[in-house]
């Protein structure tokens, strides 16, 4: 399963799609980025006159990239998922934030699986900003059922 499959197989869609591109991914790990453009809603009334992306959303980018869209490729590599569409529940997560993400900036969310048993996956999962700083770390649990 190519990148573009996995990105069609994703249950989200505007405004609460948080994966641009993935740039790389394998049976071990991801790579995506995504934009977090100024009109998005979320900004609306967070921080007045000076928006930041809640923490939140920050960890829905990095379960999408992170376990979804490699959920989705460990799923297609068991089995054949081409006509079904995958179900997927966040199931834990542990995070730690370090930097805050304004409106315009690109991140870059790295992934890695930690395991991927009966169709649990947990991953180690990080986020950079546009210099490559750390913005935020840890780990996040899903579900996965085709």
């Amino acid at each position: 399963m190519n990148q573009d499959q996995i990105l069609t197989k994703l249950p989200y869609t505007k405004p609460f799609l948080f994966v641009d591109e993935l740039i790389s991914i394998s049976e071990n790990t991801v790579e995506g980025k995504y934009t977090f453009t100024e009109d998005s809603y979320f900004y609306q009334g967070h921080f007045e006159n000076n928006p930041v992306t809640p923490g939140v959303i920050l960890v829905e980018c990095m379960a999408q990239i992170g376990v979804v869209c490699l959920g989705i490729y460990l799923l297609g590599e068991a089995t054949e998922i081409a006509e079904t569409e995958p179900k997927i529940a966040l199931s834990s997560h542990q995070m730690d934030f370090y930097k805050p993400v304004f409106p315009n900036e690109t991140v870059t969310v790295i992934s890695e699986k930690e395991y991927f048993r009966f169709h649990k996956l947990k991953c180690s999962v990080k986020m950079l900003n546009e210099t490559g700083a750390l913005v935020a770390k840890g780990s996040i649990c899903g579900m996965l059922k085709v």
